[in-house]
């Protein structure tokens, strides 16, 4: 029996992710990317074109067969650095994941709201869990090579297929599995593509199992298998706590669009200008010592031809943007807000230095040193990312980061329909009904 609190947080990030997905369709590189995918169904994508039938968030009339379907939403949940993500896991589970059962709504059913949540919540229990075995740093983009368990698991649940299907679905899902981090040391759209490429491919692989291809048994443990391969060090004691610990309730809201790592240094330097009065000209330096991971993900320096995706990465750039403009949003990666001097002078002084923490998916604790042009020091401890668990987004300021998404993307009349559908999915009987008439897809 799911606690009524993780179907409530279940159905919180679905609205967080459909919202945000909104948002993304407006990102650099959406636009091609979706048109690359009408190519591959064979059609234009329009409504009535024998190329498909699965709707694409923020793109009203366009219908795509369910891996391309899957694969554009996935790209525009990811895409702007501004979906959830479980931060022991290093993982963003509901990129893939919710694309993944849109498009199944789509296809077959209909399911109840409640099944969608349940399924949600399967699909994060597993994604989470793998990321947790990790006992050894981050070697692959785990959104992408966890995520499309996550899926399989999240197909399963809503479609109620066999266990023998979600056996070998798990199978080809592990010859499906890729993602490398370097498009993250780079800062390029290959990275939300990857996340995109495992929605698709967990949508493949369901249908190869459901069409009776035996998959590989040992998916998870084998030589060759998932932890061996991906991760260098692990223990799969987590996995004993499926059923029992959900997930979905470890789930962290991301109040800026920017890589999670970066959150703690954007709040620090919004503590610095409205409690201690810090300004640009009175800075002369600021060092902000976290984590490896954080000095690892985010510790990049701020360059004049930043691309955005570049830039949403990039912790100096983000705190010297918040300083000049008080918060990061949505505006803040445009050409010229990127291209801004007095933003690129201050980020030159700013550095994000590694501490000597032994965890190696630790995001706190923190400290910001502001080194004053006087010789005075402030400093600010981050002991919680905010949207965490143990800094959880207010419902009012889940809310408007909604609103924000969705106005952003020319669809704000959608904003308090589909906030009162997610808000009481679990009643609906048909999912997918209720969130086509509100989302216009």
């Amino acid at each position: 029996m799911i606690p009524p609190a993780a179907m409530r947080a279940a159905g919180l990030f679905l609205h967080d992710s459909i919202a945000v997905g909104f948002a993304g369709a407006r990102a650099p590189h959406a636009d091609s990317l979706a048109k690359a995918a009408q190519g591959w169904s064979g059609g234009t994508g329009e409504v009535g074109d024998d190329g498909g039938g699965c709707g694409v968030l923020g793109r009203p009339g366009m219908k795509l067969p369910a891996p391309q379907a899957a694969f554009v939403n996935a790209f525009q949940i990811h895409n702007q650095e501004f979906d959830c993500v479980h931060e022991a896991a290093v993982v963003h589970p509901l990129a893939t994941l919710v694309a993944v059962l849109l498009a199944e709504l789509d296809r077959s059913g209909p399911y109840d709201g409640a099944r969608l949540l349940t399924a949600l919540v399967a699909g994060v229990d597993v994604a989470a869990c793998l990321g947790l075995a990790a006992t050894s740093p981050l070697r692959f983009f785990r959104p992408a090579t966890a995520g499309i368990f996550g899926c399989i698991a999240g197909l399963v649940c809503l479609t109620g297929a066999s266990e023998q299907v979600g056996r070998d679905a798990f199978g080809y899902a592990l010859a499906f599995a890729s993602g490398t981090m370097q498009p993250h040391v780079e800062g390029k759209p290959a990275l939300p593509v990857q996340i995109a490429a495992a929605a698709a491919s967990a949508i493949r692989a369901f249908d190869l199992a459901q069409a009776g291809l035996p998959g590989p048994v040992d998916w998870l443990e084998g030589p060759y298998g998932y932890l061996a391969l991906f991760e260098a060090a692990h223990d799969v004691a987590v996995f004993e706590s499926l059923g029992t610990v959900f997930r979905i309730s470890e789930v962290s809201w991301k109040p800026f669009p920017t890589g999670r790592a970066a959150h703690g240094a954007i709040v620090a330097m919004q503590i610095l200008a409205a409690t201690r009065g810090l300004t640009a000209d009175r800075l002369d330096r600021l060092t902000y010592r976290a984590p490896p991971l954080i000095a690892r993900l985010v510790g990049r320096p701020a360059r004049p031809d930043m691309e955005p995706s570049y830039a949403r990465l990039c912790g100096p750039y983000l705190m010297a943007a918040t300083l000049l403009r008080g918060t990061i949003g949505l505006g803040d990666f445009t050409h010229a807000a990127l291209s801004d001097p007095a933003c690129l002078a201050l980020a030159a002084r700013i550095a994000i230095v590694a501490d000597d923490n032994p965890d190696p998916a630790a995001f706190v604790p923190a400290q910001a040193v502001a080194v004053l042009r006087d010789g005075t020091r402030e400093m600010v401890d981050v002991t919680a990312q905010f949207g965490s668990p143990a800094s959880p987004l207010s419902l009012t300021q889940h809310l408007d980061k909604a609103a924000a998404c969705l106005a952003y993307a020319g669809h704000i009349d959608h904003h308090q329909p589909l906030a009162d559908v997610c808000a009481r999915l679990a009643e609906l009987p048909d999912a997918a009904s209720a969130l086509h008439a509100l989302q216009n897809l």
